[in-house]
């Protein structure tokens, strides 16, 4: 069974309009990871229906964020700026434009947008419905 869909995947891919040779289309792959910048293993999705969100988020030069944690799985391209993120434990990740990040789930951070430029953002969020993407620090 596993070969069935190994060859079936194969044919798919070979023959997509996406993956033809075609000097004009490339393909890069940005994050391929089962853990979180941080080092931990991502968790297991939670059972119930799935929801996918995607923000567009913009830091502007200069500024913290609140020290908040995310329940759900994310992840995200800078796509301007410079962007460091850092962990209450200690923990710091530079992320520079172009550089993707599979962020940290259920542990406190915060991100700073370092440089002269807003750090700008693109992440995606796979959770499930009516779950909160981001939760702020109340102490």
């Amino acid at each position: 069974m596993l070969k069935r869909i190994l060859i079936i995947w194969l044919v798919l891919c070979l023959s997509s309009p996406v993956f033809a040779k075609n000097p004009q289309i490339a393909v890069k792959e940005l994050a391929a990871t089962q853990k979180s910048w941080d080092g931990a293993l991502l968790p297991a999705y939670p059972d119930g229906q799935p929801e996918i969100r995607i923000l567009s988020i913009t830091v502007p030069a200069g500024e913290k964020l609140a020290i908040h944690q995310h329940p759900v799985i994310n992840a995200g391209v800078l796509l301007s700026g410079h962007l460091q993120v850092h962990t209450t434990d200690g923990k710091t990740l530079d992320l520079n434009a172009g550089e993707a990040i599979v962020e940290v789930v259920n542990t406190w951070h915060w991100g700073e947008s370092i440089g002269p430029d807003p750090a700008h953002i693109i992440v995606f969020y796979a959770g499930q419905a009516n779950t909160p993407v981001t939760v702020i620090q109340t102490d």
